[in-house]
């Protein structure tokens, strides 16, 4: 049926309904299969200059995976997501509404990383749309802060351009529920206590500083004395940091050595910098 298509993707998926609909007419009439290997040699080239033109905004995706690389997804992991946005902006990019490339692809790539980390970087998800919104609140407040202006939630509001209601529910999606941290979990002599259980942002910005301060020769002495670390933790840390051949490797790279997910190899190296930084403790 004849239509108007809304975006450029919508006329891209009509055309590739309307090849495979013809493949699908071309086996009961031999006479269409000309017109079938040219409409198919056609997508095929059109695919190809698809790509190239995603391909040559790699730097996008390169610059804002250093942005919002976090402790559950490396940098290499988000270059990842950015290309399929980057491939997804190729689709639907319109060269007509006289706007360049960079510019579109750049909302795309950043729209399907915050999805990949929405998915897998926090305990519990978010709106990709709230998460946005935190993200914007928290770098409005830090401006405020820095010319010490004294803000209020209407203030904020008005920078953000929402209600003062809005600015109130995201407080408390940034902070999360309160609750008591004594208030036991168990039953038994041996109860734990929710506190027992939880990972606080705190103890995260210890962990990422201490491992941040320990340089290689630190980490072979500590990978060294067998009273530290186990073989796991030793081969974990040996390979994402390359103190055998000095090539550094990704959480995927060393968890595919180990036949190990990302997410465990990641908790294996927190161990394992916890357990330095225990010990550096005690034996100061």
């Amino acid at each position: 049926p004849k239509r108007a298509e809304r975006t450029r993707a919508g006329v891209v998926d009509r055309l590739e309904q309307a090849i495979h609909v013809l493949g699908q007419m071309a086996e009961d009439d031999p006479s269409l299969r000309e017109s079938l290997h040219n409409a198919r040699s056609a997508w095929y080239e059109a695919d190809r200059h698809r790509w190239r033109l995603a391909m040559r905004g790699i730097r996008i995706a390169k610059g804002e995976a250093r942005k919002l690389a976090n402790p559950f997804l490396d940098e290499e992991d988000l270059v990842q997501e950015g290309i399929i946005g980057l491939l997804r902006a190729a689709k639907r990019f319109d060269p007509d509404r006289g706007i360049r490339f960079s510019t579109y692809a750049r909302w795309w790539v950043r729209a399907q990383m915050l999805k990949e980390i929405e998915r897998t970087g926090r305990p519990v998800r978010l709106p990709s749309t709230a998460v946005e919104q935190i993200r914007h609140l928290a770098r409005v407040i830090r401006r405020f802060e820095s010319v010490g202006f004294d803000y209020t939630n209407a203030d904020l509001a008005e920078e953000l351009g929402v209600d003062k209601k809005r600015i109130e529910l995201l407080f408390s999606m940034k902070k999360g529920s309160v609750v008591s941290l004594e208030e036991p979990v168990d039953d038994g002599p041996k109860a734990r206590c929710r506190g027992d259980l939880l990972q606080y942002e705190d103890d995260d910005d210890a962990y990422e500083s201490y491992k941040g301060a320990l340089d290689r020769e630190k980490l072979r002495i500590a990978i060294a004395d067998p009273n530290i670390l186990n073989d796991r933790q030793r081969f974990v840390l040996t390979k994402r940091y390359g103190l055998d051949d000095g090539e550094y490797r990704t959480l995927a790279e060393v968890g595919k050595e180990m036949g190990l997910s990302r997410e465990r190899v990641r908790q294996i190296e927190r161990k394992a910098f916890k357990r330095i930084r225990d010990y550096t403790t005690i034996r100061q």
